[in-house]
């Protein structure tokens, strides 16, 4: 299993140095099912891989100056207060066990992975849906309107996810760039891989407790999906990154599927 582990590892990181999203959210169920990693420990892994493997795709999207200062501030500034927050508070605050009734008791793993199966299944809707004007020139983002009041919302949003899950986030954060400040795709994944690396691994450091951390495992998953960014930012102009979208997007939607039965079965197994 462990090695079915490492080839997705390596997947993660050529889908985010091809589209700059969309595969960090694959890392915690990785860590959870092929790893055997627990599951609040899975989300500390999870900011660790993904936040170091993005630093090695942002390297060349800052040298070419395609970052939105801006964005990041408007979205930056709120997602980094709600993931300190959320790690610090709140996710470290879950029981394992949640009495909803004297007859209905949750534990922590099934209530999180079935949240991030749901959250799964919406990311892959992104990628699956046809969508006509997927470039939009960068030249209208002096059109945008209250763009920083939104992106403020969508790093609230996406920074309590990534405190909570683990997840880089970049399937909510490449959308918010295009839909509400009209960055072109180069400009709107560059500033993503930004915001995954700072939001990531300030949700790391924010972890409380760093004991009885596996560091031979987390460094040999991250390293291969470095590998796995290197890979993808080399074939970026030589793929068709819709073709790709689209397969991942049916391939994500298929285990935030498969999660879901999954964790009914145990849940109904234990019951």
């Amino acid at each position: 299993m462990e090695i079915l582990g490492y080839i997705i590892a390596l997947f993660i990181g050529v889908s985010l140095g091809l589209t700059g999203s969309g595969g960090s959210i694959l890392m915690l169920p990785v860590l959870v099912y092929l790893f055997g990693v627990e599951i609040l420990q899975a989300t500390t892994y999870s900011l660790f891989v993904v936040g170091i493997t993005s630093i090695t795709g942002l390297a060349k999207y800052i040298k070419e100056k395609s970052i939105h200062s801006a964005s990041i501030i408007a979205f930056g500034i709120p997602s980094l207060l709600l993931i300190t927050i959320t790690r610090r508070y709140i996710t470290p605050e879950i029981p394992e066990n949640i009495y909803l009734s004297d007859s209905i008791i949750i534990s922590r793993h099934i209530l999180l992975m079935t949240l991030f199966s749901l959250l799964m299944i919406i990311a892959s809707l992104k990628f699956i849906r046809k969508k006509e004007n997927d470039k939009i020139e960068e030249n209208t983002c002096t059109r945008a309107q209250n763009y920083f009041l939104k992106l403020s919302i969508a790093g609230i949003v996406v920074g309590f996810l990534t405190g909570l899950l683990g997840i880089g986030g970049g399937f909510l954060i490449i959308p918010a760039l295009v839909t509400f400040v009209h960055l072109d795709m180069k400009k709107a994944i560059g500033t993503s891989l930004f915001l995954i690396t700072i939001n990531s691994i300030i949700g790391f450091l924010s972890e409380k407790h760093f004991q009885n951390m596996d560091w031979r495992l987390l460094v040999s998953i991250t390293l291969i999906s470095i590998i796995g960014m290197i890979i993808g930012s080399s074939l970026v102009k030589k793929v068709n990154t819709k073709q790709l979208k689209l397969i991942f997007g049916w391939f994500i939607l298929s285990m935030g599927v498969f999660i879901i039965f999954k964790e009914i079965i145990v849940y109904s197994y234990h019951k």
